[in-house]
């Protein structure tokens, strides 16, 4: 796990880490020459002009910073959808949702 990635996880609730290393590990298997950084006090992951933001708050785990397509993420969970561009995750939803899923919603957001 990228340092910068492992620090913050260290310091977010721990009922959450788990899936916030699903989330990770998913990102980092399929954009593996995505940038990893901190933007906004939570990690980026930059690919080109694009990026994916992934932060761990009390609620659950947030995904932020698609464009216009989400990869059908949000019609196939609309419940999930806070606001425009905005994912909201607890762990015990995130478990019956297929990584293909969250892989599309990775793909759309940081692919060109």
């Amino acid at each position: 796990m990228h340092e910068i990635v492992r620090d913050y996880i260290e310091a977010a609730p721990p009922e959450h880490r788990a899936l916030f290393e699903r989330i990770y590990d998913l990102i980092v298997a399929d954009h593996p020459d995505a940038e990893i950084g901190l933007s906004y006090n939570m990690p980026v992951f930059r690919q080109g002009r694009r990026r994916l933001y992934v932060g761990a708050w009390r609620h659950g785990v947030s995904l932020y910073g698609w464009r216009h397509d989400d990869g059908g993420f949000g019609e196939r969970h609309p419940e999930l959808r806070h606001g425009r561009g905005t994912i909201r995750l607890q762990p015990d939803t995130a478990a019956a949702i297929p990584d293909d899923d969250f892989r599309a919603l990775f793909d759309a957001a940081l692919d060109d």
